[in-house]
């Protein structure tokens, strides 16, 4: 009887560290989460300071827009750059203030924007837009892993152990 009580003395620290080692958040992911429900889709591990792309084809002029992005010290997702290749409806047509303007190779550019978010929404084009993360210089089409259609909300948040097994990381 004694034995059985030891060996529980020893066996609910170690079941609580494994508990603990699995679902407290150890690290900062770029996760694409179905609409707001806080269901994560797939992820990106990531660092403050990191960077990414967003690309995709604007479904009236058919050329590629690039959103770039920066991870802040407190988790948001800073908008530094934009990349278009057409005037026209919805893009814009000068820099707002602090930012600049400038058109390099038939490619126009928003630099210096500091335009920040703590997520945000978009809808996984299902005919043209191709909607692409790039990250350190590869490309990953959501829809290889979202279906084309979806809602998703894109954010940075901790996710821990458990979540980096049953969660589909978009580099592997």
């Amino acid at each position: 009887m004694k034995r059985k009580f030891v060996n529980l003395l020893f066996l609910i620290p170690f079941i609580l560290f494994i508990f603990l080692l699995l679902f407290i958040p150890i690290s900062d992911a770029l996760v694409f989460q179905y609409q707001n429900s806080g269901n994560t889709l797939a992820y990106i591990p990531i660092s403050e300071g990191e960077t990414f792309q967003m690309k995709y084809t604007h479904s009236i002029h058919l050329s590629d827009v690039v959103e770039s992005y920066e991870i802040t010290n407190d988790r948001q997702i800073k908008q530094y750059e934009l990349m278009y290749e057409d005037f026209a409806i919805g893009m814009p047509e000068n820099a707002s203030e602090g930012e600049i303007f400038e058109q390099k190779d038939g490619k126009y550019y928003l630099k210096n924007m500091d335009r920040r978010f703590p997520s945000f929404d978009l809808r996984v084009g299902k005919v043209r837009a191709n909607h692409t993360v790039i990250f350190e210089g590869k490309e990953y089409p959501l829809s290889r892993v979202i279906e084309p259609g979806t809602w998703v909300r894109i954010k940075i948040e901790r996710i821990n152990l458990w979540q980096r097994w049953k969660g589909v990381n978009m580099l592997e």
